[in-house]
């Protein structure tokens, strides 16, 4: 017996399918003296069979009970395969179980002959024709549906039962009926020449299932989606999903005839859907383009509904006259439920992934202020993926006719908490500096804001709070018109201090270390003034860069970023950035594991002007 844990998630039946036939394969193709009794009688229909019904039993799992899901797979047999009764070999038989097991044991099993007119659900009809025997188990925080299989060496699986399809009168084609006026498949007046097939094969909802898991655009699921509908269970399809503002937009069109994608896609563009119907398989005026002239075809459309909003509406047509029967409209019902809730989920992503980059564009400015006789250079890694904003944080803005003001800083953590701190400082310093704060004002009532905020999250959230530290890089740079250089002021709270390169090279720290923000709210700072003269440049980073390791070494060990900023040497600003940034990247073998922030401020000479 083996058993394998899932969570309640669109990749459990996958997971399960996978579990399941890997099980049986095993034991299918291993040797004879280790596959033990019962192994022969295991063939690929058995296992097709019991990787259907285990997938649609864990489906159903996660639609209904939403918990974690156990599944369980054991063989029984009835004794040695080789013994012998009057000199004959007997014939192996097996008996494969398998047990879908939730912790929602108040919530009961959905599906059966009438799912459609409650629940959705294919799963226990499958199971009741294929399985020798099925049940459900209700402990006391358990409930286990379960199924049995059984299979003889050289016969072939017991004949599955399916319920006859009903007669139906011929009595001429059904007339076209719109959108706004359903008509139910059961309700409508009968005369169609023949059955709309169903070609999609058993495992044709597995396989829906496994390829819009995990989608993650709209796009992408109607694209799939109708690859899947054509030509399998129709000759064209078509979806339409709702917009923001009540209306309907053709997402995809799709044809056996590729040529006539185009126009019909202008086709049902010029007369799209006024409502979205919630009634399943809902007549649709054949539309020219789709071909099958003189006589036409059938199109029926589907609503694409999930958590009960309306996501848009799928409509599949087909050449001839043909009636839909009720096991088909139930599984194109099933399909157009995944479909509906991989889109949901798809744009429940997008939405939250614009919001986070709106808020993340708020957190770094838009462009770096431009100097005169400056050249400034910023590199800016997040180490988040998907994001756009980190823990670093940098800004670059005027204060009058002749001042800048630069900083570069990081706050503690890589979480959303951090990132929101980073627009906080960086709006502080720029309203402390326009308010005429000096580089020690500005840092010291930066630092006292930071240890008072600390503190009230210590006595709102007791211990578990998390105090939040912040190291900042600030300075200012005077420029007077028609000097080249700039005069410099910048101090260093907590960061690696800026690097100061002399036109011949030499290269020493232009600030002391001092105190993190946020700590001490009575720690005073001390800013060091330095001229920057034509030809030299100033080096700042954050400790992404310094501390990026390769084994026991960080890449500052033995001024390792001075020699790093000396190899640079005759490069512009933008070049010089983007050297730093490449030997950060260089120096590790593995991932770069924090943000990783380069700021270059560069006198430009009078004579060569802009190097870059």
């Amino acid at each position: 017996m083996s058993r394998k844990g899932l969570p309640a998630n669109q990749l459990a039946a996958a997971g399960a399918r996978k579990f399941v036939r890997a099980l049986l394969t095993e034991r299918a193709t291993a040797p004879p003296a280790t596959a033990g009794p019962g192994a022969a009688a295991i063939s690929a229909e058995l296992i097709h069979d019991a990787v259907l019904l285990t997938s649609e039993l864990v489906t159903n799992a996660v639609m209904y009970a939403g918990t974690d899901i156990d599944v369980t797979c054991r063989l029984e047999h009835d004794g040695p395969a080789a013994a012998e009764n009057d000199g004959e070999r007997r014939p192996a038989k097996v008996g494969v179980v398998v047990e879908v097991s939730d912790r929602h044991p108040a919530r009961g099993v959905r599906g059966g002959v009438d799912a459609r007119t409650g629940e959705p659900g294919f799963g226990l009809q499958l199971v009741s024709a294929l399985a020798e025997s099925w049940g459900v188990t209700y402990r006391h925080a358990v409930k286990t549906v379960w199924f049995r299989l059984e299979a003889t060496e050289g016969e072939p699986l017991r004949a599955r039962a399916a319920p006859a399809a009903p007669r139906r009168e011929s009595r001429g084609p059904e007339p076209p009926v719109r959108l706004g006026h359903p008509v139910t498949p059961r309700g409508r007046p009968h005369g169609f020449a023949a059955e709309w097939a169903d070609r999609g094969g058993p495992s044709f909802l597995a396989e829906t299932s496994e390829l819009l898991a995990g989608q993650l655009d709209q796009d992408m699921v109607t694209a799939l989606a109708a690859q899947l509908l054509v030509p399998r269970l129709a000759d064209w399809c078509a979806i339409w999903l709702t917009t923001e503002g009540g209306g309907v937009q053709l997402s995809r069109v799709w044809h056996v005839d590729e040529r006539r994608i185009t126009p019909l896609r202008a086709e049902l563009e010029r007369d799209p859907p006024s409502d979205i119907i919630r009634t399943a398989g809902n007549p649709w005026p054949w539309p020219e383009c789709a071909g099958a002239a003189p006589s036409g075809g059938s199109a029926l459309s589907f609503p694409l509904v999930a958590r009960d909003t309306d996501q848009g509406m799928l409509l599949l047509g087909r050449a001839g006259h043909l009636q839909m029967t009720d096991t088909v409209v139930r599984m194109v019902e099933d399909v157009a439920r995944r479909v509906a809730q991989a889109v949901f989920t798809a744009r429940q992503y997008t939405r939250q992934t614009t919001i986070s980059l709106a808020l993340q564009r708020r957190q770094l400015p838009a462009t770096l202020a431009s100097i005169p006789g400056v050249d400034t250079a910023i590199v800016y890694e997040p180490h988040g993926e998907g994001q756009t904003v980190g823990g670093d944080f940098y800004d670059v803005f005027p204060m009058g006719d002749r001042r800048w003001c630069f900083l570069l800083g990081d706050v503690q953590g890589k979480d959303p908490e951090a990132m929101s701190v980073t627009g906080l400082a960086r709006h502080l310093v720029r309203l402390l500096a326009r308010e005429g704060h000096g580089v020690e004002s500005v840092l010291g009532r930066l630092n006292l804001a930071m240890a008072e905020e600390s503190a009230e999250a210590v006595e709102l959230g007791g211990e578990q709070a998390t105090s939040r530290f912040l190291s900042l890089l600030y300075g200012e740079l005077e420029v007077d018109t028609g000097v080249p250089g700039a005069r410099c002021t910048v101090a260093s709270a907590g960061h690696p201090p800026p690097l100061h390169m002399f036109v011949d090279g030499a290269v020493e720290p232009a600030s002391d270390p001092q105190m993190l923000l946020g700590i001490d709210e009575g720690t005073e700072f001390h800013a060091s003034s330095f001229a920057l003269a034509p030809g030299e440049t100033l080096l700042c980073v954050t400790d992404g860069v310094t501390e990026r390791r390769c084994g026991n070494w960080q890449l500052d060990d033995n001024d390792g970023l001075i020699e790093v900023m000396r190899d640079g040497m005759g490069l512009g600003a933008k070049a010089l950035a983007e050297h730093v940034r490449r030997a950060a990247h260089d120096f590790g073998t593995g991932p770069v594991e924090d943000d990783l922030s380069v700021l270059v401020l560069q006198a430009v000479t009078p004579a060569g002007g802009r190097r870059g």
